[in-house]
């Protein structure tokens, strides 16, 4: 695998000592609202990523946070906390929260398709490890107190700061960020910030500095991350927006408490998607989640596609149209897999032996697009040339595209099974009345928003025989 590192600006080869994990840190959700499209589209791309490493072989040890307190509104330390900005929004509080948008995230993963992370870490469940990087770095000369404001980090203590952005710190004016009286130098930015009078915060934590106070956003990723996979560790995943500020500040307060460097020895971003043209935002209305999608009567599948269409470093523009070109490739696809698989037996498939050249070179050209920086568009369109191929035998495409799924995760097997019946058109599956109860009580917890209770549910249909999928007609039920 070759990927683009945003450090060097060069495509490099991921090298890992033999015998060792791979370590691989994805940043996570800021659980205070909705999980939108731009979030699909980089946690898809860290999914193809993490597939198509193990794949080839590596021992992937994949790491993602839950941003649950101390993402301030403004980048810069100052505004509000992004989960109290979110109680205040939807009347609930800052834990609940919490716990709504954390499973409204799970819920719209396995939707698209995303595999859950290793390790899937909460802020506030690492306090001790944030607090005792931001001891150790105050030990070391690398932190300094504001009275009432909180413990800052001191760029100018670190002779490499900015590396990862190229940012070069006597071009930058006083108020190149935001200005906190008493910071020693602009780019300076907050390890733990203290409660001041008249917030009354509900997340707040003793410090040996404060007895109100609570951990600044960027002092999770590197304290977690140290944490679960050491000091030095092979991927950093993540979106242009965290290069300048985020990863930069990571890196800093990571390199100077362990005295290592690199802290990351890849850094992957991934860019912006763009809705209809423009950037998405709440005052223009195209904030999307993928139950915008569903209720559009597109399948999450058709999503997931056109995401993997372009490539993870470039802009992408989403629009209703643009899906439903993908809508119609996707039920293409699915309708030659199910063509396929009633003319070939099922044991033949997966058999490599007799695999001719021909589909020999299909499988190189498809690896090579993806070990080449995830390349997935090149590797889709791979995809669509074997199938299309009459010469291949029909045997040897539903391998191919069975062990190209493996690293695409568009489920394409489970999907060309489940969907059969109603394809073929046979009749649907007739559940008993204990069942049907459930699925109703399942569709109003899902549309109450109780993600909670969805899965436990679909649990207990599962438990008396049956599976549940959710796809653009609603909720469909087969035997198991």
């Amino acid at each position: 695998m070759k990927l683009y590192n945003t450090l060097s600006k060069a495509i490099e080869e991921i090298k890992v000592p033999e015998g060792k994990e791979l370590g691989l840190y994805a940043c996570g959700p800021t659980v205070y609202d909705y999980t939108h499209l731009g979030h699909l589209r980089k946690y898809t791309l860290d999914d193809v990523l993490v597939r198509a490493l193990r794949k080839d072989g590596y021992k992937v040890k994949h790491v993602q946070n839950i941003t649950d307190v101390g993402h301030l509104s403004d980048d810069g330390d100052e505004g509000e906390d992004k989960l109290e900005k979110g109680a205040k929004k939807y009347g609930e509080s800052v834990w609940d929260i919490a716990k709504r948008f954390e499973n409204y995230f799970w819920h719209s993963m396995d939707l698209i398709g995303v595999e859950k992370p290793d390790i899937s870490c909460r802020a506030t469940d690492h306090i001790e490890q944030q607090l005792e990087m931001v001891k150790t770095l105050e030990k070391k000369g690398f932190a300094y107190v504001i009275d009432g404001d909180g413990v800052y980090f001191d760029t100018s203590k670190l002779d490499d700061y900015g590396k990862l952005a190229r940012l070069k710190l006597d071009d930058l004016k006083e108020g190149a960020r935001v200005e906190t009286k008493g910071k020693k130098n602009p780019t300076d930015f907050a390890l733990w910030k203290f409660e001041r009078k008249g917030e009354n915060r509900a997340m707040v934590w003793d410090s040996p500095w404060h007895e109100r106070s609570f951990p600044g956003w960027h002092i999770e990723c590197s304290a977690m991350g140290m944490h679960y996979l050491g000091d030095q560790f092979e991927i950093h995943t993540g979106g242009i927006d965290h290069i300048p500020v985020h990863h930069t500040n990571e890196i800093a307060q990571a390199e100077a408490s362990s005295g290592k460097k690199p802290f990351v020895k890849v850094w992957v971003h991934h860019n912006f998607l763009q809705i209809e043209g423009e950037k998405m935002s709440k005052s223009l209305g195209n904030v999307f989640n993928i139950d915008d999608v569903v209720e559009k009567g597109f399948d999450p599948e058709a999503l997931r596609l056109l995401f993997l269409t372009g490539h993870y470093r470039s802009e992408m523009n989403f629009t209703w149209n643009n899906l439903a070109g993908s809508q119609k490739a996707w039920n293409r696809l699915l309708k030659m897999v199910m063509n396929l698989r009633d003319k070939v037996k099922s044991d033949e498939v997966f058999s490599e032996k007799g695999q001719s050249k021909l589909a020999a070179n299909y499988s190189q050209n498809f690896y090579s697009a993806i070990n080449n920086d995830l390349n997935t568009a090149q590797a889709i369109a791979t995809m669509w040339d074997m199938m299309k191929d009459s010469k291949l035998p029909g045997r040897e495409k539903l391998f191919l595209l069975f062990d190209f799924d493996s690293v695409l995760g568009l489920g394409l097997e489970e999907a060309s099974l489940s969907k059969n019946a109603t394809f073929k058109g046979m009749s649907k599956v007739k559940a008993p009345q204990e069942v049907l109860d459930l699925l109703e009580q399942r569709d109003q917890a899902r549309k109450d928003q109780k993600w909670e209770k969805s899965d436990s549910i679909r649990d207990q249909i599962a438990e008396l025989g049956y599976k549940v999928t959710d796809g653009s007609n609603g909720q469909e039920v087969e035997k198991l």
